[in-house]
């Protein structure tokens, strides 16, 4: 693809990556057909193709108008593109820069301004978003449906106990996180009991909280910097002193946000080295237990105690498509003696996608209702995925129990004990 960028860009960082990735695009087109908001709303520009357009004419200096915001804000970012693309091209980042200039060029309304605000101020605050999601659980049965939905019930934690780690030679830190611990506390706490069967320490750090995703997505650049560079400051002096050998991500999406940290950092010279070694460091849960295989598979031969349920999983698209990791939970389900039921269109997204599904809540919810349409088509008695975000979309329009796959194997496990 020739390109013709405007001087006010031409010359910059981001203006020689756009160039360059903008030259990886042969416009072939395949990237539509495993695009979730163009197999959904059947036009070009709300697919990856014709958002590469826009933002080519963007950065060429033609006028940008609301029609582009339009169709950019209806992008998921979920990256099935990427995984189709036989080009390479490296949409995300791509999309990253036209967003930014868009939106220095096209106001928002009032309105969006106080919804992204809030989302911006109150999600990475704990200290804010506990107290208001037990007030809205409170209120839920006041709500207008389509609000009461985000809601989720109260979050219970399975097996009594939450992150306590026993001592072992083997030490790794998990995320803590922004809005797991009050979504789906079990999850931190579940890993690290299956982590302390496998003779491996896990612990939280404090000061590590919210990884940057959320403020990244919603285009807080600077915060979501500062985020990460929090993160990278609690981190640290475990690293330094050596006592660490690894980081782990029980949600996808600040899985695979953490692992961008050396590219979103390459700039800034006082933490662009440590950024680096913390994302070549960083692995997903997943990941962890499949290096630990011969003694799971161990532990669970000795656990199972017959068939377990039918279960539908749900790869969330920062596992399948960002992180590309593909079959790694649904062989650790197997071998935990769950039974899969297959998933039609596995790699569309469920519409969860960060703040997406608030921000875009209707094609969030059509997006939703034909995941579970898929998850469900296979008659499973429980559904799983690898996201926080990913397990309360789904659980807000589904009947069956949406849970994250860890907690599987760990009940699985404490059978046994």
């Amino acid at each position: 693809m020739q390109t013709h960028l405007a001087d006010f860009i031409k010359d910059t960082p981001a203006g020689r990556e756009a160039d360059a990735i903008l030259r990886s695009c042969v416009h072939c087109g395949f990237c539509n057909a495993t695009c979730p908001t163009f197999q959904l709303l059947g036009d070009e520009l709300d697919g990856p193709r014709g958002r590469i357009y826009l933002i080519k004419e963007m950065l060429e200096g033609q006028p940008v108008t609301a029609r582009t915001q339009l169709h950019l804000d209806r992008c998921l970012t979920c990256r099935a593109c990427e995984s189709t693309c036989p080009s390479g091209v490296n949409y995300h980042r791509l999309y990253e820069i036209g967003r930014a200039v868009m939106e220095q060029r096209v106001p928002r309304s009032l309105a969006a301004r106080a919804k992204r605000s809030l989302l911006r101020e109150a999600l990475p605050r704990r200290w804010m978003f506990k107290p208001a999601v037990r007030i809205g659980q409170l209120l839920r049965p006041l709500l207008p449906d389509m609000l009461a939905e985000k809601v989720p019930m109260p979050a219970g934690t399975r097996l009594g106990g939450g992150l306590r780690p026993a001592a072992h030679p083997r030490r790794m830190v998990v995320l803590a996180g922004c809005v797991q611990p009050t979504l789906a506390p079990n999850t931190n706490a579940a890993t690290a009991r299956v982590l302390d069967r496998l003779g491996i320490e896990l612990i939280e750090v404090a000061g590590a909280a919210c990884c940057g995703a959320l403020r990244h997505h919603l285009d807080a650049r600077e915060q979501a910097l500062d985020d990460m560079r929090r993160v990278i400051d609690a981190w640290w002096p475990e690293l330094e002193r050596g006592r660490v050998e690894g980081f782990v991500m029980t949600a996808s999406g600040c899985g695979g946000h953490v692992r961008e940290y050396a590219a979103l950092l390459k700039h800034d010279s006082a933490y662009a080295d440590k950024a680096a070694r913390i994302s070549a460091m960083t692995h997903d849960a997943s990941e962890v237990l499949a290096a630990e295989q011969p003694r799971l598979l161990e532990l669970l031969r000795a656990a199972r105690a017959g068939v377990g349920e039918r279960v539908a999983f749900h790869s969330p698209c920062s596992l399948q498509h960002a992180q590309k990791i593909r079959g790694l939970v649904e062989a650790l389900l197997t071998a935990a003696g769950y039974q899969l039921s297959p998933v039609a269109d596995a790699h569309l997204c469920c519409g969860s996608a960060g703040t997406y599904s608030i921000t875009q809540p209707v094609l969030a919810r059509q997006l939703r209702d034909q995941k579970l349409a898929a998850l469900d088509a296979g008659s499973p008695a429980l559904l799983v995925t690898a996201n926080v975000g990913c397990q309360m979309h789904l659980q807000s329009g589904s009947q069956l129990p949406v849970r994250h796959w860890i907690e599987l194997i760990d009940e699985r496990l404490h059978a046994a004990s």
